[in-house]
């Protein structure tokens, strides 16, 4: 596949729909979502396919809405927030097709810039007493902790603890005692960061795929609880 880049104007929808979420303005400029977000992760996504198919773990690129590519429209059911739209461009490239529900690789372009990161989110308090029965194995978490040296390679860290104590019936050091007190194991690249201009060349997928390699070490430890 010849990939030319994502289209600058994919940026420039998001901006429009971030100041404008509504059906109205969202119907008025409908050409422009098929266009320049629906076309175009879907063009991204397909063309690092071939790039995720090498990676180990091998990561699943699938070009379908609900599966790498998430939909823009928000469940606002249960929601204060009834904004209708998702104003970003959001990818799952994931390591088996339980989308969103397993391991997997975020990246994520908003009207702000490029944002990435890796792990699994929401666990189930089964796999979360197995996590933190490995941390406190100390080759088990060493490894782990090489993992997140190699995803702080591309800036990409932990965000705080989700509790302030360790849990109940457990015991550790204080340099490791914070990867206890989470809920999930996630590494982000922190704050704002404007999108490279080789977000909208030919590298893009290439770019993207070195970063998702530096969130490997950690998605290959996760799948092996």
């Amino acid at each position: 596949m010849s990939y030319a880049g994502l289209p600058r104007k994919s940026l420039s929808f998001l901006h429009g729909l971030a100041a404008h979420n509504d059906r109205d303005w969202f119907e008025a400029h409908r050409h422009d979502y098929e266009a320049f977000w629906l076309k175009a992760g879907l063009d991204l996504i397909e063309a690092l396919g071939p790039h995720c198919a090498a990676m180990e773990p091998r990561l699943l690129a699938v070009p379908k809405l609900n599966q790498s590519l998430r939909r823009i429209h928000r469940d606002t059911r249960f929601s204060k927030d009834k904004t209708p739209f998702q104003p970003w461009l959001h990818l799952i490239l994931s390591t088996s097709p339980a989308f969103n529900k397993v391991p997997g690789m975020h990246i994520v372009l908003t009207p702000e810039g490029l944002g990435y990161g890796a792990g699994h989110y929401a666990l189930d308090p089964a796999a979360l007493d197995r996590m933190r029965q490995r941390i406190c194995d100390p080759t088990d978490r060493a490894r782990l902790l090489a993992a997140l040296d190699a995803a702080g390679t591309v800036d990409s860290t932990l965000d705080p603890p989700d509790l302030a104590r360790i849990p109940k019936g457990y015991d550790a050091k204080p340099e490791w005692d914070h990867l206890l007190r989470r809920k999930s194991l996630i590494v982000r690249a922190q704050g704002n960061r404007a999108a490279p201009d080789w977000l909208f060349g030919p590298d893009a997928p290439e770019r993207l795929a070195a970063i998702t390699c530096a969130h490997l070490p950690l998605l290959r430890w996760l799948l092996d609880a």
